[in-house]
């Protein structure tokens, strides 16, 4: 190398190297650390000792494991599969010149902008057995509400319905991708005399399928780290009967209420293989349907 580009690179590793101090302090140190953990029996207080693949071998033994992890892919397959068809829909409607447009799109984005834990405690109220407006609303109607956070068989689908009224960014990212389609595909198959339903199925989604690819993904991503809403909703134990224990608040029970540490973890690199697996199934099978054709 010149002097010159010896002095640009340093000058660009320079201006870079917030980043890279950054990046190696809070993800690359902390990503090696709980790997190291993993491998050792660590509460915090004492000094880790290493025990190899006990805490792995020990967590696929676990039922909690087995349970927390059954009720988080229940809550995201749920979660991301209604949120992509509720906020695909709202941005079909929107995408439309109606009068009053602005309104409607504000209205439905602003539910994605309140804080997760005041969205939590609104729709714990909303949910509550005597005096929730949803059960309420039901009665008016002449249907018995459930008691939907008291009763095993709703709670994971009240925390789902939930997770689908805050689909209003996912709704705009839609909006912007139905925005990007080209309208001569559209005066084209009219021309065709294609129907509306043939016109969403062969031009519509294969020309916003990345971007219901991205949706999914990050949607998928999002839905196995769900914590918050089941420990305010409900409680750190999962309560009604472990039925809303999500994975992650498993991981912190484990992790910061009964300070195993080594054994957290564990749980947190399964964690991380699991969804690092999704997204790569995700993405090979994105290659038969996804196109990026304009």
């Amino acid at each position: 190398m010149t002097p010159l580009e010896k002095r640009k690179l340093a000058t660009g590793v320079l201006f870079s190297s917030p980043w890279l101090i950054g990046l190696a302090v809070f993800l690359l140190y902390p990503l090696l650390a709980a790997l190291y953990y993993s491998l050792c029996d660590y509460s915090v207080l004492l000094p880790p000792v290493f025990v190899g693949l006990d805490n792995y071998a020990e967590l696929f033994g676990d039922a909690l494991f087995w349970k927390s992890l059954w009720n988080t892919s229940f809550f995201a397959l749920c979660s991301v599969g209604l949120s992509v068809v509720v906020a695909l829909t709202l941005a079909i409607m929107l995408n439309s010149k109606v009068k009053g447009l602005s309104f409607y799109r504000t209205a439905f984005f602003l539910p994605s902008l309140m804080p997760l834990v005041a969205g939590s405690i609104l729709w714990t109220s909303m949910y509550a057995g005597q005096g929730g407006i949803i059960n309420a609303l039901l009665a008016d109607i002449g249907v018995t509400g459930p008691a939907w956070l008291s009763d095993p068989a709703w709670a994971k689908i009240a925390i789902v319905f939930m997770a689908v009224w805050g689909a209003g960014n996912s709704m705009v990212i839609f909006l912007a991708g139905l925005q990007d389609v080209p309208t001569s595909l559209y005066e084209a198959s009219i021309i065709d005399g294609a129907s509306w339903l043939q016109r969403l199925l062969h031009v519509t989604l294969p020309m916003i399928s990345p971007v219901i690819y991205f949706n999914v993904v990050m949607g998928i991503i999002g839905g196995f780290q769900a914590f918050a809403q089941a420990m305010i909703m409900t409680s750190s134990t999962g309560a009604p009967e472990q039925s809303t224990l999500f994975y992650v608040l498993q991981l912190y029970n484990v992790g910061f209420m009964d300070m195993r540490m080594g054994y957290a973890s564990a749980m947190a690199w399964v964690l991380f293989v699991i969804i690092l697996g999704l997204t790569f199934a995700a993405t090979q099978l994105s290659k038969r349907w996804v196109t990026y054709d304009r």
